[in-house]
């Protein structure tokens, strides 16, 4: 696997490298937004590690130019600094996949990383007939494509996963908890993940999205089209 890592710490950078490395990884370090950018335009990568704060294209930014060009679904992990919730929330909310807080166990980073692939390289259900379809939204496994009446909704390999999910188990309830662990395969992790991926899928699904809060209780796929956005 080809890991791409963007951060303009070197001693944090070096750190990282030699963690993956350790585990197998191909690691190729930049120190700047603008030299990620060209690294996706230079090298395969599997997974990109950025940096909130960066010099020449922070990480967001690099997240959300990822998010809208031939890279899209490439799996990205942002480290950040910042401890505020609103901080965190924004990075998910650019289209990173998880996000690691400063200062961290490079092995815990290790392990996301792990977790994450593992995510990317697998579809979370199967079906004979490599569809499966509800409403107006059409979710094609074989080609990890969603339509929506239709027409093509660009999604991340998480909000595919996490759409997929719930299709798959219409009107049942799931906590944030249940769904951190059956759809990101985590044990721990932070809440506020969950909660962001599914503001996203429901923006990006609009009026087809049936996607219901349960208060108290979490999200479900309701079979009812009028079911709460």
């Amino acid at each position: 696997m080809q890991i791409l890592v963007a951060d303009d710490d070197p001693v944090v950078a070096d750190v990282v490298r030699r963690y993956l490395e350790r585990d197998g990884m191909h690691v190729t370090v930049v120190g700047s937004g603008r030299q990620a950018l060209d690294e996706l335009e230079r090298i395969r990568v599997d997974l990109a590690i950025l940096d909130v704060m960066m010099p020449d294209g922070d990480g967001i930014d690099v997240c959300r130019r990822i998010r809208s060009g031939v890279h899209a679904d490439l799996p990205v992990i942002m480290l950040t600094a910042l401890g505020e919730a609103e901080d965190r929330v924004l990075g998910l909310e650019s289209g990173a996949d998880d996000y690691v807080a400063k200062p961290f166990s490079p092995r815990e980073l290790s392990l996301r990383v792990q977790s994450v692939l593992r995510r990317a390289s697998a579809a979370t259900v199967e079906s004979t007939a490599g569809q499966l379809s509800d409403g107006a939204v059409t979710v094609d496994l074989a080609a990890r494509e969603v339509l929506v009446a239709g027409h093509p909704v660009s999604t991340t390999k998480r909000e595919f996963d996490l759409l997929t999910f719930f299709i798959g188990h219409v009107d049942t309830v799931f906590s944030r908890d249940e769904l951190l662990e059956r759809v990101w395969g985590w044990r721990f992790g932070d809440l506020s993940t969950v909660t962001v991926h599914v503001k996203r899928l429901r923006a990006k699904l609009g009026d087809a999205s049936r996607i219901e809060t349960v208060w108290g209780r979490g999200y479900r796929w309701s079979c009812r089209a009028d079911g709460d956005a």
